[in-house]
């Protein structure tokens, strides 16, 4: 008699399931079992807000969306949710919480067991309330350092990492062609060099924590006209693929981004957002993109609503779809039932929709959001207690104190050290006066994307949740054995005369004046910087330089301090002030940073991403300007700047020599190595950038008089010298022909090892043989730097 043996068997698990089956099979499987309403549901995200006690998230509602009914939507799928963190203030553990019971509840509702991507923004840093609020990128770009931004980027996205998020909404890759724009903070600066190796370094450090970097915003939106934003572009063809779109190339050869997001404006009537040739022709033919275009907020249907180019939300979504985005964010509205109906009547053909879906379940899929093991527990939550919400509040740190050190690394080296007269480092002041409307506010160092600036400011009863030490206490901190006496003087943008006298009477009784000067991050014209937020002209809003003015004639030396996000004319305090010193919304270490640097407890290295303007009203202006841009006897308007791209100074002197070249003559496909010796002359140890600019003076079509194409930094001691070597490909000379084609022209070049734009100190010429040569995707992008002992 033989037993009866119970066997447990397997259920078979669907292909799409299957981590065993190479990624394509999967995702085709999965696309061949779907209805049209749930490949549609992956192609939209919903805006929601974590919940305050653990709960499920709950849907935003904003001015232009209708309301969402979860229960409607869910059992079809869901694409992304919208920043569930970075909506409304939530202890960061029960927003993991919320967010992990909505995935369960997502996943639950349809059939494939799909979750949803999160996504939030991470620009200065994770946008979460009591998370680390990092420099902005325009002090990014001012480190001239890509290593530490690289190192920035991997810890705010294992913070996001840790939570649950899957995607971040940065880096932002616009190269700055107006400063009067609002969001030039949000920019890493003027050059599309510089702009390319930070923000690539930003990639990957997001990138290897394993968020999905989003570079934005594709292309065209900082060259809006007058700097106003969201306006129309006046850009030519040459520009767009010479200054706009490199930064985004080398983003996504170097830098592995996976995902992209589409520019709101147009360039010469064809937005972005509907730009066949852009999005799919450029982007993914030519360069080789694989990943996710995703629409910024509302972009799509602004296809209708601002551009025109649409008559309803069916042909915005078909437009979108056709040109190539896949994603609409942030909540549904074209590509819901107005998709579903265009396919319908047959106006959108499916295999638009399957093309797209097929890249997001691709993405999916790599995230691990398809394998039969996912789990919604972040890896924050491991071990824990996730049956009593209130014992997990508190529980998440965002704001480490290895975050909070990495911070003030940053925000150290991007200090910009603009002039000085020998009165910084000041010496044991027994008497501060420290002045101005960013003296005592601790948000002053805040860009208009911080979580608090962003979203704290609409909820006034909540704690900012993060230690922002205003320039008064890092002062008091930095100078014991001081006398600080704090006057505000004036608002950053009231325009209040009132306060102007205290001031100098405060002044006239102090042994220096510190005047703490800059910007409000705002959105939509609450502040003076960030979106939304254009200046009309650069004089210093409202008062300030009324101030700046009054405090020059107070007999007693001034420290002029700018915390902005944008370089401000200044007047005559670019030669009235004893020294100046610019710091682009440096994050939760800033003030301490400026302190540090007042003292000479540190020295400072940044260097200016941004050519600060002599005048107010001389935009737009930039470095890179051809010949005709330059100061001429034929306009009374002078662009020149009062402190150029990549200027900075330390505490100590740099003699540069003996330069020497391998070879005066290399073909079109060849390449030069020159070299030099730096070498701190002077007493304290101090960095110095060197800076490598190309001139072409001879081209068939017009360049700019230079351009960056390389840079390194070097620290050095008292009396010590390295040699620098810098081979320097023919590719990097290469632009955009008349005929469109990128190309290498032979002749003679010019090659500037600068201190800065405006400071050249050693120059050579070469010259480039052959034929002329077509340089496409495949280029080299870098001058390779050795420094050697």
């Amino acid at each position: 008699m033989t037993a009866n043996v119970a066997v447990e068997t397997t259920p078979e698990i669907p292909l799409w399931n299957d981590p065993s089956h190479p990624v394509s099979a999967r995702v085709d499987a999965l696309i061949g079992a779907m209805t049209l309403q749930e490949k549609i549901a992956q192609l939209y995200g919903v805006w929601v807000g974590a919940s305050a006690n653990g709960g499920e998230v709950a849907p935003h509602q904003h001015d232009m969306e209708e309301a969402v009914d979860l229960d409607a939507l869910l059992p079809s799928g869901l694409g992304q949710l919208t920043r569930p963190f970075g909506t409304a203030p939530v202890d960061p553990a029960l927003g993991a919480l919320s967010l992990l019971r909505t995935q369960t509840r997502i996943t639950s509702a349809n059939r494939f067991g799909i979750p949803a991507v999160a996504h939030e923004e991470c620009l200065a840093g994770f946008a979460a309330w009591g998370a680390t609020a990092y420099p902005v990128p325009l002090s990014w770009g001012a480190t001239f350092d890509p290593d530490v931004i690289r190192r920035m980027a991997a810890a705010i996205g294992r913070d996001m990492r840790a939570v649950g998020v899957h995607q971040g909404l940065a880096p932002v890759l616009d190269v700055v062609r107006d400063l009067r724009w609002g969001r030039v903070e949000e920019t890493i600066g003027e050059d599309p060099y510089l702009v390319g190796t930070i923000g690539t370094a930003y990639v990957q450090g997001l990138e290897s924590a394993g968020i999905v970097a989003t570079l934005k915003h594709f292309v065209g939106y900082s060259a809006s006209r007058a700097g106003r934003n969201l306006a129309p572009t006046s850009v030519g063809p040459r520009e767009r693929a010479d200054v706009l779109l490199p930064p985004f190339e080398m983003a996504i050869r170097e830098g592995g981004a996976r995902s992209v997001m589409h520019a709101y404006t147009d360039i010469d009537g064809i937005p972005s957002a509907a730009d066949e040739k852009l999005l799919t022709g450029l982007l993914r033919d030519t360069w080789g993109f694989d990943g996710t275009v995703v629409a910024d907020y509302f972009g799509i249907a602004f296809l209708k609503t601002l551009h025109g180019i649409a008559g309803d939300f069916a042909d915005a979504a078909g437009a979108a779809l056709t040109a190539g985005v896949d994603i609409e964010l942030p909540t549904v509205k074209t590509f819901g039932a107005p998709l579903a109906d265009a396919v319908a009547e047959g106006r959108v053909p499916e295999s638009l929709i399957d093309r797209a879906l097929r890249r997001v379940l691709t993405q999916k899929a790599d995230l691990g959001l398809l394998d039969p093991d996912w789990s919604p527990v972040p890896p924050a939550f491991a071990g824990a207690d996730l049956d009593d919400p209130d014992a997990l509040r508190g529980t998440i740190d965002l704001d480490s104190p290895a975050n909070r050190e990495l911070a003030r690394e940053i925000a150290e080296k991007a200090v910009v050290l603009l002039a000085n007269d020998g009165t910084l480092p000041l010496a044991a002041p027994r008497r501060i006066a420290l002045v101005g409307p960013n003296a005592a506010e601790g948000t002053a160092v805040l860009g208009c994307y911080s979580f608090p600036q962003h979203v704290g400011v609409q909820h006034p009863e909540i704690p900012v949740g993060i230690e922002l030490p205003s320039l008064a206490e890092s002062l008091a901190a930095e100078f014991p054995d001081a006398e600080i006496t704090v006057a505000r003087g004036t608002g950053v943008d009231d325009g209040d005369l009132s306060g102007i006298a205290e001031a100098v009477d405060t002044a006239r009784d102090a042994d220096i004046v510190v005047v703490a000067l800059g910007d409000r991050a705002g959105l939509f014209g609450r502040g003076t910087s960030g979106e939304g937020c254009d200046a009309e002209s650069l004089a210093l809003p409202g008062a300030q330089q009324d101030l700046l003015n009054a405090l020059l004639d107070s007999g007693t030396p001034v420290v002029t301090v700018l915390l902005a996000g944008r370089p401000y004319a200044l007047g005559r305090a670019v030669e009235d002030s004893a020294a100046i010193v610019q710091s682009f919304f440096p994050g939760v270490g800033g003030t301490r940073a400026i302190a540090g640097v007042l003292s000479g407890r540190t020295a400072p290295s940044g260097r200016l991403p941004v050519s600060v303007p002599r005048g107010p009203g001389s935009q737009p202006a930039t470095y890179l300007g051809a010949r005709l841009a330059q100061a001429s006897e034929v306009s009374n308007i002078d662009p020149t700047p009062a402190f150029g791209f990549g200027h900075g100074l330390t505490y100590t002197t740099f003699a540069w020599s003996d330069l020497t070249l391998d070879t005066e003559q290399a073909p079109t496909d060849g390449e030069f190595t020159a070299s030099l010796t730096v070498r701190n002359t002077g007493e304290r140890s101090g960095t110095e950038v060197v800076q490598l600019y190309l001139h072409d003076p001879v081209a068939s079509v017009v360049q700019p008089v230079q351009r960056l194409v390389g840079y390194t930094r070097l620290e050095l001691a008292p009396g010590e010298e390295r040699r620098v070597r810098v081979t320097v490909p023919a590719d990097l000379a290469s632009f955009t022909g008349r005929d469109g084609r990128r190309i290498v022209e032979p002749g003679e070049l010019e090659l500037r090892l600068s201190a800065s734009s405006t400071d050249a100190r050693l120059t050579t010429r070469v010259t480039l043989t052959g034929p002329v040569r077509e340089a496409d995707h495949t280029r080299r992008f870098h001058a390779e730097f050795t420094v050697e002992d």
